[in-house]
């Protein structure tokens, strides 16, 4: 009942400002509306990644539940976890309105949020409370006027530790002026180190070991791919997500909203993304696990992004043109893929077809 409910509002949604249509299906997710997983998952989904029980591999991606208001709606409606944020640690805005736009024609949107959340204590407060079993990661940022960037990172680490499953570090959004500059070697080094350090000084204080994850950029540039890789290798990051937001435009169809500056998301992202991450796993020997994130809006682009590398895939802007019935249809498709290439899980079609996706030109779009 719930479920048909979920799709019927679907329409209602849409005529809604993106945001508002947002904060509904928030609020909606905190009452308790919203179709429950009755059955456990296939096994054959399940993975064990960084000594965590994912018991099947879609996650929400960041933004969708930037102050961990809703993730036990998430895992309690079939995710197989959920990543909030991204949180700072003082509560700030974010850009002026309107900030999000839907590009229907295309399945995709473009946001210019700009890390708008609560900051650290409350997201901390709500986390605190957990109770029932479940995957939850924490993508973490800084405040845009902080005058200690790395700072920042290294307080949402001290600070979420205790209460997350993994740490996401993200340098990677469109939207903070001056983020994706740590992503040039020099910089990424000097901060991994102190977040290293930093971890290894809460283990010595009692605090547990957490993964800590980085969430890369569609826009790297060619040249700098390999030795992003490098470096992240060199420090020991338990895994890396591939990818964030793309400023380019060049994959849209359509001309609405096509002049709004942000990060577009959605299907014109799932080609360079996933090219980007066959070629992260290729350049890591797959020895990171990935977790793919863009464009997947079927469960044919779920099974591609695990074929080119990914581990694990998170979802949201599919979800906005597809509704929670996505997540159902891609745990069918990806078990269809098991049964035919005739491996024991899931794990087994991880990376396949990587080295395919690696050596495709930059200008090959997703055809639809």
């Amino acid at each position: 009942m719930i479920s048909a409910l979920a799709d019927l509002a679907l329409p209602f949604l849409r005529a809604l400002d993106p945001e508002h249509a947002h904060e509904v299906t928030l609020k909606a997710l905190e009452a308790g509306l919203y179709p429950r997983q009755l059955e456990s998952d296939d096994k054959r989904l399940e993975q064990k990644i960084w000594g965590l029980d994912f018991p099947n591999p879609v996650g929400i991606a960041a933004g969708f539940d930037k102050d961990a208001r809703v993730w036990q709606a998430i895992l309690g409606s079939g995710f197989g976890f959920a990543e909030v944020g991204t949180l700072t640690p003082r509560p700030q805005t974010g850009n002026p309105r309107p900030r999000v736009f839907r590009l229907t024609g295309d399945g995709a949107m473009i946001n210019r949020l700009g890390f708008n959340n609560e900051g650290h204590a409350r997201a901390l407060a709500r986390l605190s409370r957990r109770k029932s079993s479940g995957i939850v990661g924490v993508n973490i940022g800084y405040n845009k006027d902080t005058g200690d960037r790395q700072g920042d990172y290294v307080a949402g680490l001290e600070t979420f530790s205790p209460v997350a499953d993994y740490l996401t570090v993200n340098i990677s959004s469109p939207n903070t002026p001056g983020l994706r500059d740590l992503q040039a070697p020099g910089e990424l080094d000097a901060l991994l180190a102190r977040l290293m350090e930093k971890r290894d000084a809460l283990v010595q204080a009692g605090v547990p070991s957490r993964p800590i994850t980085v969430k890369i950029s569609p826009d790297i540039a060619e040249d700098d791919i390999a030795p992003i890789c490098e470096r992240l290798v060199a420090h020991g990051v338990d895994g890396i997500l591939v990818s964030n937001t793309t400023i380019d435009r060049s994959g849209l169809r359509g001309r609405e909203h096509i002049n709004e500056t942000g990060g577009l998301s959605g299907a014109p992202l799932y080609a360079p993304s996933t090219r980007l991450l066959g070629k992260v796993y290729v350049l890591t020997q797959g020895q990171i696990p990935l977790i793919g994130v863009g464009g997947i809006d079927s469960g044919n682009a779920a099974l591609g992004k695990i074929e080119a590398g990914a581990s694990l895939i998170q979802l949201y802007t599919g979800l906005v043109y597809e509704g929670p019935g996505l997540v159902a249809g891609i745990k069918k498709a990806l078990i269809a893929g098991v049964e035919r290439a005739g491996v024991a899980s899931i794990a087994g079609l991880v990376g396949k077809k990587a080295e395919s996706w690696a050596a495709k030109e930059p200008t090959e779009r997703k055809q639809s």
